[in-house]
């Protein structure tokens, strides 16, 4: 655990003065998100910028630096029986120790609980972060009722760092729930996704619900009573291993995500009924994230994302030197492009990670 601010405040300058990009590394567990990225490109490391700098059980408050992995903040949080309520996924790290706070908050990643505790973006109080003039500024604060004004914090969820280097993150924690069940029932996809929708209207401890080889999967969380009599209410057979199948959900280890294949990524209106493709699905956030695995064009994927009223990317493998997020419209384009150059005007950080003209 070290505090290396400084020598990364001095990369960025030399880095500016040199005119020379810099490939921003955590644990280096989601290095195959994004565009292809010119391995060339001196590297900035935060794996050696780590630990929690403050925890705050009773106010359920904990800050830490961007490369503490989510282990240790994990391994904290339980020894007073909290948790990371937007359940970060965790990765293995291609030549690091695995998934980082920072990473977390770049690439915007979140369990199978999102739509009902929320994203990591959701859970972020502040951040410290250094832009491309080499200042180390603070957006936000450390308790919640510091949070106010423009809220620049959250600008870094899903920028995959080409805003900035990310140093700090201040989170909202929460107690964990007293009890957890999981029921499974053998549906078809479309009838699943109704009933998905519908539990998701219910006053019910609903905290996920997947879809995935013709079966589905509701998770009840909360005060014992309100789960088994929900549970009782709702039927369906309580699935042994539970906390296992939800862990290899949320670390994407299912034997759905060990493919070659491309591995398509939809954020879309949950009702949305999606066409039928050769490949695999796996529905998750209770209708609103598809996964498809198969091959396909971009700009087919797009089409069927717009019909459903959402975004699509290719997460992993297929053709990552062209564009691989959903192509933004033109004001929206405009705004993320003053954006960058407010944040990093000659374009030091991850150029072209998220998109070939940023």
């Amino acid at each position: 655990m070290a505090d290396i601010t400084s020598q990364l405040v001095e990369q960025v300058l030399n880095a500016g003065s040199q005119k020379q990009s810099l490939r921003i590394l955590g644990g280096g567990s989601k290095a195959f998100m994004g565009r292809a990225v010119d391995n060339s490109i001196p590297e900035l490391s935060l794996r050696e910028h780590s630990g929690i700098v403050s925890y705050h059980p009773v106010e359920l408050v904990l800050t830490a630096r961007a490369g503490t992995p989510l282990t240790e903040l994990e391994a904290a949080l339980a020894e007073n029986n909290q948790m990371l309520a937007f359940e970060p996924p965790r990765f293995s790290g291609g030549e690091g120790e695995g998934s980082t706070l920072g990473g977390t908050l770049a690439c915007h990643l979140s369990g199978p609980g999102r739509p009902w505790s929320g994203s990591v973006r959701d859970h972020v109080l502040g951040i410290r972060l250094i832009n491309g003039y080499g200042e180390h500024l603070r957006f936000g604060g450390q308790v919640m009722k510091n949070v106010a004004g423009y809220d620049l914090s959250r600008l870094q969820a899903g920028a995959l760092g080409t805003l900035g280097v990310i140093t700090e993150i201040s989170l909202k924690v929460l107690p964990k729930p007293a009890s957890s069940r999981t029921l499974v029932s053998d549906c078809e996809l479309d009838e699943a996704v109704s009933i998905m929708n519908r539990r998701a209207g219910e006053p019910k401890p609903l905290t996920a619900a997947c879809w995935l080889d013709n079966k589905l999967y509701l998770r009840l969380s909360g005060a014992h009573s309100a789960v088994d009599a929900t549970a009782a209410q709702w039927g369906g057979d309580e699935l042994d291993g539970a906390d296992r199948f939800w862990q290899q959900l949320r670390d994407q280890q299912l034997e759905f995500f060990c493919s070659d294949q491309p591995l398509w990524r939809f954020s879309v209106n949950p009702s949305a009924r999606m066409p039928a493709l050769s490949g695999q699905w796996l529905v998750d956030w209770g209708g609103a994230q598809r996964w498809y695995r198969g091959e396909a064009t971009f700009g087919d994927m797009e089409s069927i994302a717009k019909d459903a009223g959402g975004q699509v990317s290719l997460y992993r493998g297929g053709d990552r030197t062209g564009e691989v997020m959903h192509r933004p419209s033109p004001a929206e384009q405009a705004l993320q492009q003053r954006l960058k150059q407010a944040f990093d005007p000659d374009g030091l950080f991850n150029p072209g990670r998220l998109y070939s003209w940023m």
